[in-house]
């Protein structure tokens, strides 16, 4: 089911007691939704229009986010508005509206980083709104980047520590896509009597030069380190000082056409190039609730959210649920085809190899990070159930109907039996001439199963009491007549009796191949995944790496050949995870 909201709700609260807390509203409908998400959250300091840009994002000239007209900050917390995605179908855009940063009239600023850290956890594009230019006030404005590293943990260190030298290529793999709105932008975009454009007016600003003040050395440097991808707009004053309090309500037609052009602009690169929130490995998120519950929970309990911790407890979630889904596709697909009683063990166990196969595509569609195959051997476990299942109601199916054939059929000799026909001179032959008849038309009879030969053995071992008694009265018999007939009889139950266990011989083989069939299929699956996941993974490494490098040719550039060189030895190291990971081969377990 595909869930929207009407109007932007609150995501996650920031109390008056400075508690962050989840609103439950917000995270059911995030929960409830099961299409990939486009993330996009604005941060930025209080009263610099954030709102007023999500609100065209959302496709809304009035109404949305509250802009508010006044020098106190309007928005609290974090809040969100659910929409279609404009351009992606099946997608879903999630627009996060942040509270304000720097808010003097807040008593404790404490949770202006935690809305700043969330903000980039939970997005997949980020936007930094500022006013008037990229200088050395809005640049330090900006030190809540370079806090990041004691708010965000990219991965769980060994004996619960935490590494203050963490390779920054795990937070690229992570964070989002930045993007840097300069509102109310006056100057030219000229450098050196250059027009430039505004990705490089971003780019210059965020030049090093050795002997800068480390208070605005650190914003560029870990901008640069950790959100590589950058892109930046300049939108013009949108309209006169005295309008602005009520911009919301104003027709386009008050509006500076320069801020338009620029807003839509802004708004086609947002709609076109804002990705799918997706965790390291290409996976993509589903499930924003569940990620939001698990760094709130991490920030009210103290501690310091983990992107990895992150990562594996929703992989548990999404695995659970994977395992479930693929089990009622299973089912679904069942009550779909089957027709059971089936003729032939081989066409039920074909039917349940073809259910079995849409399930297994279904687990490993949504399933990730499950490297011991936990919840694939759960699905395999619960699907090899699910056979037998099917086996059980095919042959109670078959026995079923087979039983009121056979009743329907011998209900003519039942008869004669009752009323002494055949107790005459001559009236075995005649029994024997009768049921013989009877067989040949229960055989004629279609879509008795597999049970067919065992039923009718059964219904004829239950009538040689019946036929014996007739066979020792017929008086047209001799005694040694009759001791022929009854060796002769003795010797088809035999025979019937032996073809009975070679057809269920036969079917437990066919059971056993089957369960080998299943082992490869799910081999087979599972590896084709495995591999998926190593290009992923290869291509993603690739990307950082390629990223990574052209920051180390900006710092040699720029003279700071020391953090060059410790940036090879990162880069090193991740060439060596890289030529692991193309020698590695899928291990599978299961």
């Amino acid at each position: 089911m595909v869930s929207h909201s009407p109007e932007p709700m609150c995501l996650i609260e920031n109390r008056p007691d400075r508690e962050l807390q989840l609103n439950q509203g917000a995270l059911a409908l995030l929960q409830s939704m099961r299409q990939p998400v486009v993330v996009v959250a604005i941060v930025g300091l209080y009263r610099t229009g954030k709102s007023y840009l999500l609100n065209r994002l959302a496709g809304k000239d009035r109404g949305g986010f509250s802009l508010g007209s006044t020098v106190q900050s309007h928005t609290k917390g974090i809040w969100m508005w659910c929409v279609p995605h404009p351009c992606q179908a099946g997608h879903t855009l999630v627009l996060l509206d942040t509270e304000g940063l720097g808010d003097v009239e807040k008593g404790n600023v404490k949770n202006d980083t935690w809305i700043f850290a969330l903000a980039v956890l939970l997005s997949s594009t980020l936007v930094y709104n500022s006013m008037s230019t990229i200088d050395h006030y809005a640049l330090e404005k900006l030190h809540y980047v370079t806090e990041l590293t004691e708010r965000i943990k990219a991965k769980v260190a060994g004996g619960g520590s935490w590494q203050e030298e963490e390779d920054s290529s795990e937070f690229v793999r992570f964070f989002p896509a930045f993007v840097w709105a300069v509102r109310d932008f006056s100057l030219q975009l000229k450098v050196d009597g250059r027009e430039i454009s505004e990705d490089e007016y971003l780019e210059n600003a965020l030049k090093r030069r050795e002997g800068q003040s480390e208070k605005l050395d650190l914003p560029k440097k870990y901008l640069r380190q950790y959100f590589p991808s950058r892109k930046c707009f300049v939108f013009d004053r949108p309209a006169p000082r005295r309008d602005l309090v009520r911009l919301d309500q104003l027709p386009k037609a008050a509006l500076s056409p320069e801020f338009l052009e620029q807003a839509r602009s802004f708004c086609r690169y947002i709609y076109r190039h804002a990705g799918t929130k997706t965790l390291p490995g290409g996976h993509i998120v589903t499930v924003l609730g569940n990620l939001a519950v698990t760094y709130v929970d991490a920030i009210r309990s103290g501690a310091v959210p983990c992107m990895e911790s992150a990562v594996l407890a929703l992989a548990q979630i999404e695995n659970s649920a994977a395992v479930g889904e693929a089990v009622a596709v299973y089912e679904e697909r069942l009550k779909w085809w089957a027709a059971l009683p089936t003729q032939s063990i081989s066409e039920l166990l074909e039917l349940h190899a073809q259910c079995e196969r849409a399930a297994l595509q279904v687990f490993m569609a949504r399933a990730f990070k499950d490297e011991e195959q936990q919840y694939q051997q759960q699905l395999k476990d619960r699907l090899d159930s699910k056979r037998a299942e099917l086996c059980c109601q095919n042959e109670q199916a078959s026995l079923e109907r087979c039983t009121s054939v056979l009743q329907e059929l011998s209900l003519d000799l039942e008869e004669r039996v009752c009323k002494g026909s055949y107790s005459v001179p001559g009236g075995y032959q005649r029994l024997l001439d009768d049921q013989q008849e009877m067989v040949e038309r229960y055989w004629l009879v279609p879509g008795k199963g597999i049970m067919a030969a065992e039923v009718l053995q059964q219904f004829l071992k239950s009538k040689e009491m019946v036929v014996q008694a007739i066979l020792q009265t017929d008086q047209n018999l001799t005694d040694r007549q009759r001791e022929i007939e009854a060796e002769r009889a003795r010797a088809e139950a035999a025979e019937r009796e032996a073809q009975l266990r070679k057809e269920m011989q036969a079917r437990t083989e066919q059971l056993l191949q089957d369960q080998e069939r299943s082992h490869q299929e799910h081999i087979q699956q599972l590896t084709a995944k495995m591999e998926d996941d190593k290009r992923q993974m290869l291509a993603e490494q690739q990307h950082v790496l390629d990223l990574r490098l052209q920051e180390q040719a900006r710092l040699l550039q720029e003279g700071f050949r020391g953090e060059a060189a410790q940036l090879q030895q990162q880069l090193q190291s991740l060439r060596n995870e890289m030529s692991r990971k193309q020698r590695s081969r899928p291990c599978v377990v299961c």
